[in-house]
């Protein structure tokens, strides 16, 4: 058992689990207490900023996080310390610099951004609260990174931790301090505790990644070399690393960003459709508000576990694939359907029986009970898919579950555009159940498949 726990995979896979599961926690009754405390109009006008966050981490860092992540992984396997720390700064300089010139856009055009692609003049001030936090997005998830290719995950799941806190904290904080002077707290104070949350998890990072330093290269004195030799050496050697990142991570990036492009339309247009219902705007953010604020963070609550699993899964099947090991890959397919088929069909009956009570409850609203109750249907699929995803890409198909992804994205913005008009909310919430039906059977048969046929095939 001893032995079995030293296994960096699996400590890092429970480690990864237990902060997943407690910053689940945390963010859920985060929810909560922001949906009681501004409502769901304001709820809906803060979720509305949660696109150009979602493109910002997409375009600054998420690519870039995993090459360095792969490449590192690759240096220290061979004690090539050096080399892993080159990579780290290098990959730190690409993301970094593309984060400045993104917060600065976001931050000048923001009413612009507000006005024609958010279609809501009142989220330009948050949108100019969030841009200060994307480089400091930038730095810890580059630290992450590095921290993750030398398997030593406990400083990514502490960083984790340390944004939820303070972000939590510090608007609890700020909305303890609005009522002892009797000031109405507004959703910007949200937005400001996002900016803290990232600021205490940069700081996490860069002490760690600091003392790594120190730890792998102790203090010795300087030896004199020649200025230009060294200014030209470096940029030859920094300049090939940014190569081998950007090879890596341009595609991976371009990946995030057609998902997260489409989610943002999805997210964006769903308020408009709603007024193209016969809702006025304040009535359409409301419902949005309730449904993606309220709704869904509790449906999606239990998705940590098999989360969870997809993170272990992915490198056991991965190994299982390189040693031609089929028997193998089939049963950990079979095995994840059947459990996740038990945990979703589990929580649609809890979603069935207590979810009108829930919403009433913890959120205060009749439409979040609703809204339970319907989305309760789609566990069972979000669950399967999410895990023979995770299978998939162990497997290398990664162009199939992206493709997978952007087809149910797809038939999930029909239903934005020509449901909700004629339906309102609930055409919506019809198309998420239909989304998810096919991503699930999509991805349910080419897992069969390859684990019948072979990967080669």
């Amino acid at each position: 058992m001893t032995t079995k726990w030293k296994n960096p995979l699996i400590t890092g896979t429970a480690i990864l689990k237990l902060t997943g599961l407690f910053s689940r926690l945390i963010g859920f009754f985060y929810r909560i207490f922001l949906s009681n405390v501004f409502g769901a109009e304001g709820m809906g006008i803060y979720q509305l900023i949660a696109p150009v966050l979602a493109l910002s981490f997409a375009l600054t860092a998420s690519g870039i996080q995993t090459a360095i992540s792969k490449y590192v992984a690759n240096e220290t396997s061979t004690h090539d310390y050096k080399s892993s720390f080159r990579t780290l700064w290098a990959g730190f300089l690409l993301s970094f610099s593309l984060s400045l010139l993104c917060a600065f856009f976001i931050y000048q055009w923001s009413e612009v951004i507000a006005a024609a692609c958010l279609m809501e003049a009142r989220t330009a001030p948050l949108l100019r609260i969030i841009a200060l936090s994307i480089p400091m997005a930038c730095v810890h998830s580059c630290i992450n990174g590095y921290f993750y290719g030398i398997r030593k995950t406990a400083i990514p799941a502490i960083s984790q931790l340390a944004e939820q806190i303070f972000r939590v904290g510090s608007v609890y904080l700020i909305y303890d301090i609005c009522g002892k002077h009797q000031m109405k707290p507004t959703i910007s104070f949200a937005v400001v505790g996002l900016v803290i949350g990232e600021s205490a998890s940069m700081i996490v990072s860069v002490l760690a990644i600091l003392s790594r330093a120190h730890k792998v290269f102790p203090y010795r004195p300087c030896v004199p070399i020649r200025a230009n030799t060294c200014k030209t050496h470096c940029i030859a050697i920094y300049s090939r690393i940014m190569g081998q990142l950007l090879a890596l991570a341009v595609p991976l990036s371009a990946n995030r960003l057609v998902i997260n492009l489409l989610q943002s339309i999805e997210a964006i247009y769903i308020p408009n459709r709603l007024m193209a219902h016969g809702l006025n705007n304040t009535e359409a953010l409301g419902v949005y508000g309730v449904l993606t604020g309220m709704s869904l963070p509790l449906i999606l609550f239990p998705s940590a576990i098999t989360n969870s699993i997809s993170v272990l899964l992915l490198p056991i099947v991965a190994e299982a694939d390189a040693n031609g090991n089929r028997t193998a890959v089939r049963r950990a397919i079979l095995t994840s359907i059947r459990y996740c088929l038990l945990l979703g069909f589990g929580c649609t009956a809890v979603f069935l029986l207590f979810g009108r009570l829930a919403g009433q409850i913890l959120f205060h609203s009749q439409l979040a009970g609703s809204f339970i109750l319907i989305l309760s249907f789609i566990c069972p699929f979000m669950y399967i898919a999410s895990t023979l995803g995770s299978i998939l890409n162990g497997l290398g198909k990664t162009a199939q579950t992206f493709c997978y992804s952007v087809v149910s994205l797809l038939l999930r913005l029909l239903f934005v555009f020509f449901a909700i008009p004629r339906y309102g909310i609930k055409g919506y919430l019809w198309g998420m159940l239909a989304s998810q039906i096919l991503q699930t059977t999509l991805c349910t048969v080419s897992a069969l498949y390859i684990s019948r046929k072979g990967c080669d095939s």
